[in-house]
């Protein structure tokens, strides 16, 4: 039988709650789960992409998943799916607005290569809400983001806050 290979692509800048319920989730349905840091200039970064590598690395680590390892890449995620042997694309739906994107780009994923699938799994209802931009915001004008991202990078995000040197005056 063909083991089942699982790309679950991101910036993940930072990695949050969010990202790791998709992980724990998506590391059950395939053999093997890749987590794929990729770049995305468009995004304005907060992290470097080595940063961002090692968190989530550290983050996984913590979860103790066998089935999941770390991977950084820029390129064409089908062509980083074919690379890796990869059949199925997991990614995380929070919100319709994350759907209509998500759906689009499935389909255009499917054009370049049929045999990958694409699956969708909805966020846990406490943690639909959670989205690293905002985990950002939250973090650049002092707010309390505890309840979004682990406590290791909790202390990452505001220590990078504290070198932007932005912080709310309300």
């Amino acid at each position: 039988m063909t083991s089942r290979i699982g790309i679950y692509p991101g910036t993940f800048d930072p990695i949050t709650r969010g990202h790791a319920d998709i992980i724990r989730r998506g590391s059950k349905l395939v053999d093997r789960l890749i987590i794929g840091v990729t770049t995305n200039p468009s995004k304005n970064p907060m992290f470097e992409t080595d940063e961002r590598f090692a968190m989530v690395e550290r983050e996984v680590n913590a979860m103790g998943l066998t089935n999941v390892e770390v991977v950084g890449f820029n390129a064409l995620l089908v062509k980083f799916a074919q690379k890796q042997g990869a059949n199925v694309i997991i990614r995380g739906l929070r919100a319709v607005a994350d759907f209509e994107y998500e759906y689009q780009m499935a389909g255009m994923n499917q054009q370049l290569d049929e045999e990958i699938e694409t699956v969708f799994l909805m966020a846990d209802v406490s943690l639909q809400p959670i989205a690293s931009k905002l985990v950002k915001e939250i973090a650049l004008y002092g707010g309390d983001i505890s309840r979004f991202v682990s406590a290791e990078v909790e202390a990452e995000v505001f220590e990078r806050v504290k070198l932007i040197g932005l912080k709310g005056d309300y």
